[in-house]
């Protein structure tokens, strides 16, 4: 007796719970999707192929759901009360999607007053500053840039943060963290007394092949996307040091099977031929700058699949800097920048004829942050089409950062960034320096 009616206590309880919790599912409202519908006269939704015309892209809670020929209407999606639909219409404009910069420098920006800012800015003036460049870069059309060396220690990883958050406006960032340098490499300080340069501590800096597996898992644990190095010296080292190779091939080879090990793509600063070559072989991902590279270096590239990231606006900058008689360049480095900085879009000539697989990155940080479409125009001069150039800067670097899956396109799943000009960018690449509409997850930035 005792337990049949303990069991019908448990028995209704069960179901008094059930009954409970039904009520409550039945009064939970169904959860808001967050629409943007984008009418596009003129869609670019995979570069490489023909535009589509009178086109709607369709994004749900900051992914692209749908792109269809004709205008959809918030009917035709099935959206119920709850959702949030906002319509764009830019069928007088030419849409594409949002451009990648793979090669900036966020935090800083080249100028006179560069070398003592290094030892007077905070970490936290370091990012301050950083975002109000971001914005910039945003503005100009590049909802995602990968960042490869910032001044302020961890103050790139703060930016990056926060914007993912949404508590700072700008591109999606991905970071290197500190840059992989031989001691006196380009990615350490220069041009300070040594007391001063031992305070300006890098992780990345390392000596022998175990230091260097030692950076490259230091930069992994301190969140870095990718991995950084300079394979060669560089133009704006206050040193002496040219523009030849500064790692062994040990060091290296160590460097590349570590970063890859742990997931993460590498990409090389190099401008020497020796230097460029030697990274290629020991498996780098890609070339940053490549100006003395020679048709060995072509070779390398085409067989490994690494692609060669320009960067002509960098050079163009410095050279314009060097030329300059009121230049605020010490002499080491007018001397480099005058050397390399004419022969960039030269060698981005020979290697494009050759068939080198390019992605597009400025260095901006050293060109001014917004100006990072200027480099569109430089690869034209170099001999790309329009049509590359932007493929370039959309597919082309989505493939070389390993994130194919979520950028370079305007097709379902990929993240819902666009941006519109009111020209026809493959007939006047020139288009692209005057962004009239940017979209980053499906928010609207910048409108018409």
């Amino acid at each position: 007796m005792i337990r049949q009616l303990t069991a019908d206590v448990v028995g209704n309880g069960r179901r008094c719970a059930a009954a409970i919790g039904l009520a409550i599912a039945i009064a939970v409202p169904a959860e808001a999707a967050d629409y943007a519908i984008v009418y596009a006269g003129k869609l670019l939704a995979k570069p490489g192929e023909a535009p589509l015309t009178n086109q709607t892209v369709v994004i749900k809670d900051g992914v692209v759901d749908r792109v269809a020929a004709g205008q959809l209407t918030a009917d035709d999606l099935g959206t119920e009360d709850p959702d949030s639909v906002r319509i764009y219409d830019l069928s007088e404009f030419f849409v594409l999607p949002g451009l990648t910069d793979g090669h900036v420098h966020i935090t800083s920006e080249l100028g006179p007053d560069g070398k003592v800012a290094y030892v007077e800015r905070s970490d936290p003036d370091w990012a301050i500053v950083g975002a109000g460049y971001a914005r910039k870069t945003l503005m100009a059309g590049f909802t995602t840039v990968r960042d490869l060396g910032a001044r302020g220690g961890d103050a790139v990883f703060a930016l990056r943060d926060g914007i993912a958050r949404g508590d700072v406006v700008g591109p999606r960032i991905f970071a290197s963290g500190d840059t992989i340098s031989p001691t006196g490499g380009h990615g350490q300080a220069h041009g300070y007394r040594d007391d001063v340069m031992h305070l300006l501590h890098s992780t990345g800096v390392c000596d022998g092949a175990a230091e260097c597996r030692k950076a490259v898992r230091t930069q992994v644990r301190r969140s870095a996307d990718h991995i950084k190095l300079v394979a060669t010296g560089g133009v704006l080292s206050e040193t002496a040091a040219g523009t030849g190779q500064q790692f062994f091939e040990d060091e290296l080879k160590a460097i590349m099977d570590t970063a890859h090990s742990l997931g993460r793509k590498v990409t090389a600063h190099a401008h020497g031929a020796d230097g460029i070559n030697s990274a290629l072989r020991a498996g780098v991902d890609s070339i940053e700058h490549g100006s003395f590279a020679n048709e060995e270096s072509f070779d390398l590239m085409k067989e490994k699949g690494a692609y060669l990231v320009p960067t002509i606006l960098a050079g163009v900058t410095v050279a314009e800097i060097a030329n300059d008689p009121e230049s605020f360049f010490p002499a080491p480095i007018r001397a480099k920048a005058k050397q390399v900085g004419p022969q960039i879009i030269d060698t981005v000539r020979k290697a494009h004829a050759a068939g080198v697989p390019i992605a597009f990155g400025t260095d901006t940080g050293v060109s001014k942050h917004g100006d990072n479409a200027r480099e569109f125009e430089l690869l034209v001069e170099a001999g790309l089409t329009p049509m590359e150039a932007i493929a370039a800067a959309t597919v082309k670097i989505a493939d070389n950062m390993g994130r194919s899956a979520m950028l370079g396109t305007v097709e379902p799943g990929k993240v819902g960034d666009l941006v519109a000009v009111n020209g026809d960018p493959l007939n006047s690449i020139s288009e692209l320096r005057d962004i009239d509409f940017v979209m980053k997850d499906g928010v609207a930035y910048k409108t018409p």
